[in-house]
Parts: C-alpha cells; structure tokens; sequence
C-alpha cells in the first residue's frame, strides 16, 4: 500500500490554472480595497457591483 501512494505522489500533473492561488489573490485584493473603506462605503461598493454584476435570467 505504502508503494502505490509514493507512485502516485511522484506523478503529479502541472496545472494550468491554480484555483487555491488564484482565490487567495482575490482575498487579498479585496481586503486591501476594503480596509481604507468606511462602513457605508462598503456597503455602496457592493451594491454597486451587485446591480453591474447581476447574472439576469434569459426567458
């Protein structure tokens, strides 16, 4: 059992798109956009995005 494991762990594929990395980047930079924001800011920054983002149904 302990073979097979160190087999698989030697066969690792590269990605092409790290989502781990790429999420923690999107944290970061919306934590920073955040932090020098005011409470009401915030709250119009999302409502803003909220109306510009909106996935609409098609009918």
């Amino acid at each position: 059992m302990l073979y097979f494991y160190q087999l698989n762990m030697e066969t690792k594929n590269e990605k092409d798109f790290d989502a781990v990395k790429f999420m923690r980047e999107q944290r970061k930079s919306l934590s920073d956009k955040l932090s020098k924001m005011t409470k009401s800011e915030i709250v119009e920054y999302f409502r803003s995005r909220q109306l510009k983002y909106r996935i609409k149904p098609s009918a």
